[in-house]
């Protein structure tokens, strides 16, 4: 359960891999990618709009922000889906490349891109190609949305489901669904509406 999935305030402190908002009084540190860092400029006093994930551990609770929903999406990906991947190796991943070239990676099993991330290596590199390409099926939505003329809308609606969890059939069968009831829908209305069939 995603207990704190925005952040909405501003800077006290930024430094490239952590950031403290504060929102209404209260400081919240957050673990933060280098890309996320850069794009967003974060600097004492920027007001800043954090999509985010908690991580609660018997011993701990880590809240880590992103920039975008795409980057937020990796991050669920590499923890939930890939063996071995913890949130430090997640973050490592969108700190050392774009999420584009992230998802190119993984479609072209480019083992040795991957290995460039500092601290990663090449098995690490292997288990998360192998892994997103052949248990999740998430390689091929990222093919398919690349070579694809279809609405982004309806394919970054999918992936963001299989980023969730549910499965690609599953998840394009809601998606299918919910536009064939309203064709000119957009991608927050679109996510939403797919969630309600998938969980009624």
């Amino acid at each position: 359960m995603r207990m704190i999935a925005r952040l909405r305030g501003t800077v006290l402190e930024a430094l490239p891999n952590r950031v403290i908002i504060d929102v209404s009084g209260v400081g919240y540190l957050v673990n933060i990618p280098v890309s996320t860092f850069d794009s967003l400029h974060l600097s004492e006093g920027v007001e800043v709009d954090l999509r985010t994930h908690l991580q609660v551990r018997e011993t701990s609770q880590s809240l880590y922000g992103f920039a975008s929903d795409a980057e937020r999406d990796v991050f669920l990906l590499l923890i939930d889906r890939v063996s071995g991947i913890g949130p430090a190796i997640a973050m490592a991943v969108l700190s050392g490349m774009s999420v584009d070239a992230f998802k190119s990676a993984v479609v072209e099993g480019d083992v040795a891109a991957l290995s460039q991330i500092k601290g990663l290596g090449k098995k690490t590199a292997e288990r998360i190609v192998l892994e997103l390409k052949d248990k999740v099926g998430v390689a091929d939505g990222w093919k398919t949305a690349s070579e694809s003329s279809a609405p982004s809308a309806i394919n970054d609606t999918e992936l963001a489901l299989i980023g969730l969890g549910y499965k690609q059939a599953e998840a394009r069968k809601a998606v299918k669904a919910v536009v064939a009831a309203q064709p000119d829908i957009g991608t927050e209305e679109l996510l939403r509406g797919a969630l309600r069939m998938l969980n009624s």
